[in-house]
């Protein structure tokens, strides 16, 4: 480790607040979990997952892309009276109707438990608009869970990026999970099936100013050869298509994914 990153590492240890421990009990028991929602975490591993990325009390946390609120549902009450969380959502003048019904119903899905997520900052991730996911310099942690290949079928995935450094602290970590691709897939087939290799997801990072920390296996699935006909969303939840092999895709579970960590050295 360099003289220069252990410095802002250290400097950005020495700057987070004292803050009460997480709550785990109540982000994934508490009764804000969807059942749908938390049936999936065997899958998805939402606490060994954050903890890898190094989520803390008293952290100013931005979610990218938060979608209808899967992760928002564990990491408000983490960051309740402890934190800060921002929802880098869509914009209000989205450029589809999609767009527009999913930050819709992001908001209704805030509204409807005024007191768990009331202080939850919602901004708007709409590239090349609307880039300010959270005040420059002022996020701990950014994470995004499987959203790499929708930014790179919008072909926004650069800017997305430079917003989450933009808005990191120095010493502030970038999270990522995404479906992944077999060493050599081609860019297009990324973008249709879902599946993007870690060296894109690595080599985009670095474009935008990051440093790669760390890899995990948390979210690997090994039973995943990631060559279905209709990508990703053969496997469970979506089960979209290909019913003939249904049960097949059901024993698989969800997809095999990389879990990134990546740290903001720049001062």
């Amino acid at each position: 480790m360099t003289m220069k990153r252990y410095a802002l590492l250290l400097a950005a240890a020495l700057a987070m607040p004292a803050a009460a421990d997480l709550d785990w009990d109540a982000a994934l028991n508490g009764e804000q979990r969807d059942p749908k929602n938390s049936a999936r975490d065997e899958s998805r591993n939402p606490r060994a997952t954050l903890e890898f990325f190094g989520i803390e009390s008293g952290m100013s946390v931005v979610e990218l892309s938060p979608g209808g609120g899967w992760y928002s549902e564990v990491i408000v009450p983490l960051m309740k009276d402890n934190g800060t969380y921002y929802a880098a959502h869509h914009g209000l003048n989205g450029p589809s109707a999609y767009y527009r019904r999913s930050l819709g119903a992001y908001l209704q899905k805030l509204g409807n438990d005024a007191d768990l997520y009331g202080d939850v900052v919602v901004t708007q991730l709409q590239p090349p608009a609307e880039t300010t996911v959270a005040p420059a310099g002022s996020a701990d942690l950014i994470v995004g869970f499987r959203n790499v290949h929708s930014w790179m079928r919008g072909d926004i995935l650069d800017q997305v990026l430079a917003a989450a450094f933009t808005a990191l602290k120095p010493g502030g970590k970038l999270g990522l999970v995404q479906h992944r691709a077999k060493p050599g897939t081609d860019v297009e087939t990324m973008k249709k099936t879902g599946y993007v290799t870690e060296a894109f997801v690595k080599a985009a990072a670095a474009k935008a100013g990051f440093s790669f920390e760390a890899a995990s296996d948390v979210n690997a699935n090994p039973k995943d050869t990631a060559d279905h006909p209709n990508g990703v969303w053969n496997l469970p939840p979506a089960l979209r298509g290909d019913e003939a092999n249904r049960a097949k895709y059901e024993a698989i579970g969800e997809s095999d994914r990389m879990t990134l960590l990546f740290v903001k050295l720049e001062a």
